[in-house]
């Protein structure tokens, strides 16, 4: 795929000019968004980042398309389940309903460049070290199994991370929230105030999110770009799907093993294309194995759409059964 430097351009040039959108007409005044508010910019996102998988298409063809889709389905689909620790990150710094926009802003700017560094570092592995898809692969496998027995998000209350820790012990830190403001001066000293903090918090954490999520769409896309303009417009839209979905996410108790079932499909096409390019001496003799055929995209994009639907479906399904057993015995 031959992307030109002014498409490079351009692309980042729009990023940044929804992120400017975003700053100068929802973030920089506090407020609690409405739920019109969110469905409709969480439309916008969705309608835009599709809109350029058409422009793909019209540029580079019908595969580099699906490949960008499957991406892009893959990222929103686990960006999601992220926001069940965004949740309690929220919840256990106590910020106020109308500061989070400027939290998950920041945090989503954090996420933008901690990932792009993770694109450009996994592109360089994949293309110097054929074996790296082995590694990919086995790690998605055991991520999906530790996701299909992972019952809940009750237990998972974030203790602070240890990048948190040492902002606390480096910095002074007010004990409340002053307004939104990040830095204040008290008693002749700077200090930073818990927005600060919880900024930090749920930047660091995306770098665990970005551990799974980048391995798992290079199993879908091996193209810089592509990767790239997936997670730009999956973590664009992730502060309105925040408010959105908010009051949701208890009752998609499906999602984490339509996630696992995702992941496992990912981690088997790594580990097929692995074998496909094999140069491991120690594995058939560092011979090629193709035995089994390569998966094709399209076949990745029809298995995670179904697999999301059915996840959504049966969740929604599952809560309005489990409510109306509760209204019952009340």
């Amino acid at each position: 795929m031959d992307v030109p430097v002014w498409v490079w351009l351009i692309t980042i040039g729009g990023i940044v000019a929804m992120l400017a959108v975003d700053l100068i007409g929802h973030v920089r005044k506090p407020h609690a968004p409405t739920l019109r508010e969110s469905a409709w910019w969480s439309v916008a996102y969705i309608a835009i980042a599709l809109a350029f998988g058409l422009l793909v298409w019209i540029g580079w063809g019908a595969g580099f398309a699906g490949e960008y889709y499957a991406g892009y389905l893959t990222e929103k689909s686990l960006s999601v389940d992220n926001l069940f620790v965004f949740v309690l990150i929220m919840g256990s710094f106590a910020v106020p309903r109308e500061y989070q926009q400027k939290v998950l802003f920041v945090g989503i700017i954090i996420a933008l460049v901690l990932r792009t560094v993770f694109i450009l570092l996994g592109a360089e592995l994949v293309n110097n070290f054929s074996w790296i898809f082995y590694v990919f692969g086995a790690f998605l496998i055991w991520t999906a199994v530790a996701q299909a027995r992972h019952t809940g998000h009750e237990g998972d209350e974030q203790r602070e991370n240890a990048l948190v820790r040492v902002v606390r012990r480096l910095l002074p830190t007010t004990e409340d929230y002053v307004g939104d403001r990040i830095f204040v001066r008290h008693d002749h000293r700077w200090h930073i105030t818990p927005m600060l903090v919880v900024m930090v918090a749920i930047g660091s954490a995306d770098i665990l999110f970005a551990v799974d999520s980048i391995p798992a769409i290079f199993g879908l896309t091996q193209e810089v770009y592509l990767i790239f303009a997936a997670n730009a417009f999956s973590l664009l839209g992730l502060r309105q799907l925040f408010f959105l979905i908010d009051g949701l996410l208890d009752r998609l108790v499906y999602l984490n093993y339509g996630l696992a079932a995702i992941l496992a499909f990912i981690g088997a096409k790594l580990v097929i294309h692995a074998m496909h390019e094999n140069e491991l001496p120690f594995i058939n003799g560092g011979e090629h194995i193709e035995v089994i055929p390569e998966i094709p995209t399209a076949l990745s994009l029809v298995f995670i759409v179904v697999t999301l639907a059915i996840t959504t479906v049966a969740s929604l399904i599952k809560s309005r059964s489990d409510a109306g057993s509760r209204s019952t015995d009340a």
